[in-house]
């Protein structure tokens, strides 16, 4: 793991590091802050996945995360959103597809399968980087994120609901089957078979009955994608029908924006602290 920077932020280290990646087979980037801590202690893990164009920066720079992270004693760990400089034709055409739009999913169709390994990178490989280097918890994580990252930590979440004890969701993409980010993604990366994108869909696992504690989500009801892309209320639905509990809050006046996300990351810290307290 080479160490691109490190700076001391509210009494912790904010850092941005590099490795190769068995998953993706290439450099991955991405970024931990650590509070300040009594040697030996452990501290629980906020994962937080970003959305669409993105890279780790975006969250670390612009969310004020550290200020409440360092405050509830917790880890923030942001990884990159896709594999970089992997060579496919076409990878760098569009900003929903190829690089800086993984949707967190495991590709297997042809030519996305070799290196578009998002949902392992994040899920095993990633996990077993950080828990070697830092002193996080594995017994205490949760995960959160924006947009096409708030649509990974709800299906991450919910399919690993044994290690995320806590899932929460800016903006989120709540069901890529039917909308079309998610449509040109998931039919890119799985192929034609609509069956196969289901295991991606925060709607659909929940309706198969995956299902975990209560999931905190904000969205603000100015976003300009919320009735083409995001789509809340169908999350709304089939939690209601399933007896998930959300916790939906509509935000008045508020964007899809990292000023949005800096307005409530308090509030989902807070959240996913007292959900990982020992």
């Amino acid at each position: 793991m080479e160490v691109i920077n490190e700076q001391r932020c509210f009494e912790g280290i904010q850092g941005v590091y590099r490795h190769q990646s068995v998953q993706t087979r290439t450099p991955m980037q991405f970024s931990v802050f650590v509070p300040a801590h009594e040697r030996g202690e452990s501290l629980p893990v906020l994962w937080y996945l970003s959305g669409l164009t993105c890279t780790e920066e975006n969250f670390t720079v612009k969310a004020g995360a550290q200020r409440y992270a360092a405050q509830h004693g917790v880890i923030l760990v942001a990884p990159d959103t896709s594999p970089r400089g992997a060579g496919i034709a076409g990878e760098d055409d569009d900003y929903d597809f190829g690089s800086g739009a993984g949707f967190y999913v495991d590709a297997t169709a042809s030519p996305w399968d070799v290196n578009y390994k998002m949902y392992g990178y994040v899920t095993r490989e990633l996990p077993d980087l950080v828990f070697k280097n830092f002193d996080g918890d594995r017994s205490r994580q949760g995960i959160t994120g924006h947009s096409m990252g708030g649509h990974g930590a709800l299906t991450i979440g919910l399919k690993n609901s044994d290690v995320y004890a806590s899932i929460s969701a800016f903006s989120p993409i709540c069901s890529p089957i039917n909308c079309p980010w998610g449509e040109k993604a998931l039919g890119g990366y799985l192929g034609a078979d609509r069956q196969q994108w289901q295991q991606y869909d925060a709607v659909e696992l929940i309706r198969k009955g995956n299902v975990s504690g209560e999931i905190l989500v904000d969205q603000g009801d100015a976003d300009n994608f919320l009735h083409d892309q995001l789509k809340p209320q169908l999350l709304e639905q089939v939690c209601m029908e399933r007896g998930q509990k959300l916790n939906l809050r509509m935000q008045p006046g508020y964007d899809h924006s990292y000023y949005f996300i800096a307005s409530f990351i308090e509030d989902h810290i807070a959240f996913h602290a007292a959900r990982l307290k020992r």
